[in-house]
């Protein structure tokens, strides 16, 4: 937990709740400039642990990925000894991309621009011409090698899930994580995982936006038709949502088949919902093959400030935010199964991987979602979001959908990171 918000050196414009347990939020701040500026300097470089991959990517020394924390590029390789490395993708000298690949293998990190090599802990190994040509030119006698590698970022793993991050102040990662979400993805990442495939998405939209979604639990049932037709999702299923100690995080659960149908269906139609007229030629992507010994079917894990892990049915992914800027963000979706699944089991997983995604059967309305609420908020600055389903008042875990509690929570902990909070607030 943060006790003191660093002061960061981009000013924040004064930010008026109207309330202080977050069930109001001012629109401005999913559409201001220095807002996202800090977000950058006081969320993504601050004192989180940020996910960055799966160590199942780069299984051999030399493997390396690329990606981003916040918008800042980052590359997570394995070095000689086996070790896991992050460093930020940007040379010291002129601050050209290093890798530009999004994956591979190499004994060394070599800049196009002028050839600077660094070595796979970041550390600058080399310059051409370092002493100059003939006696002249060159680097100063007093150049240090040392002090002129890539920047170096803290890095922990968990279950298999990397995470990195800037501070040298973050507590440790399972401290961070809290029990209930180190529990949850060592049940997700029980085993050996096998990666099926990835996906790339550009919404435009505020990265906040997204980081709500997952934790709206009720608008499953609303948006997503194919979710709530089929039962898949539904928010009259056995469920509900857990967080930890500080809020920051949330995995929302259900079990599928726990209702009623004909009661399903008359909420809905009394409520004015829809009265879906769906119908599925082949059903088989509705199968689901009971993995888990707590009968949990569907789990939506959100940790903040850039990873969501999704089982639907036997679908298995990471989500990653990547922000681009403060209207467009990119969600990268990986994609897994088990290393020791069957083939059946590996096509019935890429199969129902027809949910997810750019043009999923339920994530494209998602993307959608968000998309027409940043068109429309951004023409009211003095509006506000209602995040009041569940109640306002303390932050508390429900063993029922219809809430935004956890959306309460991520502005919460969001706040303090950014030192923004209101008089007397509510955590």
């Amino acid at each position: 937990m943060v006790e003191n918000p660093a002061e960061g050196s981009v000013d924040i414009p004064e930010v008026k709740w109207s309330r202080n347990d977050y069930t109001r939020v001012p629109l401005w701040l999913y559409h201001d400039q220095q807002i996202y500026e800090a977000e950058q300097e006081r969320v993504f470089r601050g004192p989180v642990w940020s996910y960055v991959a799966l160590d199942v990517e780069i299984p051999n020394p030399g493997d390396f990925i690329t990606t981003y924390v916040g918008d800042t590029p980052v590359i997570v390789n394995r070095d000689k000894e086996g070790a896991i490395r992050a460093m930020v993708n940007r040379c010291a000298h002129r601050g050209a991309t290093v890798r530009r690949e999004l994956r591979g293998n190499a004994l060394e990190h070599v800049c196009i621009y002028h050839r600077w090599c660094y070595n796979l802990d970041g550390s600058l190994r080399g310059l051409p011409f370092r002493k100059g040509l003939k006696g002249k030119g060159g680097m100063s006698p007093e150049f240090d090698v040392a002090e002129h590698g890539m920047r170096p970022l803290r890095v922990a793993v968990h279950a298999g899930v990397v995470f990195a991050t800037f501070s040298e102040d973050c507590e440790p990662l399972e401290e961070y994580l809290g029990p209930k979400v180190v529990s949850h993805l060592s049940r997700i990442f029980h085993r050996p995982i096998r990666i099926l495939g990835y996906q790339r998405q550009r919404i435009r939209g505020n990265w906040k936006l997204y980081l709500e979604n997952p934790r709206d639990m009720y608008h499953a049932s609303l948006l997503h038709e194919f979710m709530s037709t089929f039962g898949i999702n539904r928010f009259t299923h056995e469920g509900g949502l857990k967080m930890d100690d500080r809020h920051r995080h949330m995995i929302a659960w259900s079990r599928q088949g726990t209702d009623d149908e004909t009661e399903f269906v008359e909420l809905f139609k009394t409520n004015r919902v829809h009265e879906s007229k769906m119908k599925l030629h082949d059903a088989s992507i509705l199968k689901c093959y009971r993995e888990f010994d707590d009968g949990v079917t569907l789990s939506i894990c959100s940790v903040f400030p850039n990873l969501v892990v999704h089982q639907i049915d036997n679908s298995l992914a990471t989500r990653q935010v990547r922000t681009v800027d403060k209207d467009e963000f990119e969600l990268y979706w990986t994609l897994f199964g088990y290393a020791d699944d069957s083939e059946e089991l590996t096509h019935h997983r890429l199969l129902q991987a027809n949910l997810v995604g750019a043009a999923g059967l339920v994530s494209m309305e998602d993307a959608e979602a968000i998309e027409i609420v940043h068109r429309a908020s951004a023409g009211d600055p003095d509006g506000c979001t209602i995040v009041e389903m569940g109640g306002g008042g303390p932050i508390r875990e429900t063993d029922f959908h219809i809430n935004d509690v956890a959306c309460r929570g991520f502005w919460s902990y969001y706040a303090e990171l950014m030192g923004i909070e209101p008089e007397g607030a509510v955590r």
